[in-house]
């Protein structure tokens, strides 16, 4: 099933839509319905999604200023929906991606034609995507680890996809899939592994050591530095050099 959210701020139209089309009979499953497009965005940021069908005028965000922030999310299918016919706001929808454009009332014919050409493209994304050789997904994985290796100090999930050519987000969570941990999780331990390096160096001054692997507030590199190891960078170079001594 793809997972399809609905966006409506008139929370009857939402729901209506959600319950009263067989999605499931179609392939879909409507895993979130809301009336804010913020809070919409906020779930998407963290849960896959496959569809956003949603209203164009809400009082938080307008269509197209939703449809420019889901361009993060190249692999997410947009429809949109209005009871305005508006030419130029149709053509700027369609240049941000957004796959149909409905008007309201929605016709139930209107809208299981559109969501069967929308399993279609899905259908076709998926398949491309099971067969696409292990090789593209290994050498994305360790493009950004050499990338974090060589820039951790000033490292960003953003300029990472930039390199491998990707979203932030499909990077993210391909990264995750493949690698079995996130980028932020990659950097941290980069970071530390970095850290004690240094530590053990008796010529770098802990705030030298905060700056050069990523951290302006040294400390910020102290807390993080003792959450990850279970002791302060002091405190691990004292055992280092103890033990060293012995």
């Amino acid at each position: 099933m793809y997972k399809l959210i609905i966006i409506d701020d008139e929370e009857k139209i939402a729901s209506g839509m959600a319950q009263l089309f067989p999605w499931q009979n179609i392939g879909f499953e409507v895993v979130q319905v809301f009336t804010s497009a913020r809070k919409a965005l906020q779930y998407i940021a963290e849960n896959p999604v496959d569809v956003v069908l949603t209203d164009i005028e809400m009082p938080d965000m307008n269509g197209l200023e939703l449809s420019h922030r889901l361009m993060e999310y190249p692999n997410i299918q947009k429809i949109f929906f209005s009871s305005y016919s508006n030419y130029e706001y149709f053509r700027a929808a369609l240049q941000n991606g957004v796959a149909d454009y409905l008007m309201k009332p929605v016709a139930y014919s209107a809208l299981l034609e559109c969501f069967e050409k929308v399993k279609a493209r899905l259908d076709a994304r998926s398949a491309v995507q099971e067969t696409a050789p292990k090789a593209y997904y290994d050498q994305i994985v360790y493009d950004v680890q050499q990338y974090l290796k060589d820039n951790y100090r000033t490292a960003t999930l953003e300029e990472a996809a930039a390199k491998v050519s990707l979203s932030p987000a499909y990077l993210s969570r391909v990264f995750k899939e493949k690698s079995g941990t996130s980028f932020s999780e990659l950097l941290l331990k980069t970071r530390m592994e970095k850290a004690c390096e240094m530590l053990a160096d008796i010529h770098y001054k802990s705030y030298d050591i905060a700056y050069y692997v990523g951290y302006d507030n040294p400390k910020n590199f102290s807390r993080a530095f003792k959450a990850y190891y279970g002791q302060s960078p002091s405190e691990y170079r004292k055992s280092r050099l103890d033990g060293a001594a012995l």
